[in-house]
């Protein structure tokens, strides 16, 4: 029950933010749209992952076939990595929000934001089909039995009977640079923020740099925090509960947060909100 009322609460907030920003005129900005694919990824994740897992639990029937195990991997890191390179792309706008705000739409332009969102999905695509596609061609053992809430590639790795050691290391390597690369692109942008607000004068101009680029630090803090934990850590230091916790963390949790985080500290966003209750009133107070 905790389950569904967490899923159930991620794709109404979620599909919320997706339908305020397509509806609402003021929304139709580049950090806005790069704000939309964040919700869908977190929408489709949440669908990839808890319907299954709800009907496990309701019919006791913890079977899945190699090609639904092979799909969950596929879309859960295609998800995961295209939202680490997401929120990449998102830096790099508030750090042309604050640093140079007056050649904005210049410096992101409706074609490059486009670019960086394609490019955002066909790199966690392309990571998502190398894993699911060598972790699948590995004969697996008898016990066929997976401890952990869904299909997971570092955790079907274990079930393998042939040597995985090449694979594990390529796998390292492919995670250090989808989560690595994007981070360090956060990192310098928020340096460079960081550089420019300790020039300003103005205690003003300072608090509003950093309640614009607070929500999306949350955002960072969430996202790398758990993806770090599960693909990062050493094999000795492995434990499988806390995998299944951290993997819950980041699959149902985080889609819940996120539109909560933006939707609160985005003042745009809860305008846009307040404006679209006001109208759903006015409408049942006509009909009654």
């Amino acid at each position: 029950m905790v389950v569904l009322t967490m899923a159930i609460a991620s794709l109404m907030g979620n599909a919320l933010m997706l339908v305020l920003i397509l509806l609402d005129p003021r929304l139709h900005r580049p950090m806005c749209f790069l704000l939309s694919q964040l919700s869908l990824m977190d929408l489709l994740l949440v669908c990839t992952i808890v319907p299954k897992m709800a009907a496990d639990y309701l019919t006791c029937n913890k079977a899945i076939s190699s090609t639904g195990c092979g799909l969950q991997i596929f879309v859960s890191l295609t998800l995961g990595g295209g939202e680490g390179f997401l929120l990449a792309a998102m830096s790099y706008d508030r750090y042309v929000a604050v640093c140079h705000p007056l050649r904005y739409t210049v410096l992101l332009s409706r074609r490059l934001c486009l670019q960086m969102t394609l490019a955002s999905w066909f790199l966690g695509a392309a990571d998502g089909l190398m894993q699911a596609a060598a972790v699948l061609s590995f004969a697996f053992c008898s016990a066929r039995e997976i401890d952990h809430l869904f299909c997971e590639a570092p955790m079907l790795v274990r079930l393998a009977c042939a040597d995985t050691s090449v694979f594990e290391y390529v796998m390292y390597i492919c995670c250090v640079l989808m989560l690595l690369v994007p981070l360090s692109l956060i990192l310098t942008s928020y340096g460079l923020i960081l550089a420019a607000v300790l020039q300003m004068r103005s205690n003003k101009a300072r608090k509003k740099a950093c309640a614009t680029c607070s929500s999306h630090l949350s955002v960072v803090g969430l996202f790398f925090g758990a993806a770090i934990f599960i693909y990062m850590r050493p094999k000795s230091y492995r434990s499988a509960n806390h995998d299944k916790v951290v993997s819950t963390f980041y699959t149902i949790f985080t889609p819940v947060l996120n539109p909560l985080i933006y939707s609160l500290r985005n003042s745009e966003v809860k305008e846009a909100l307040k404006k679209w209750l006001r109208k759903c009133t006015n409408f049942r107070c006509q009909q009654t």
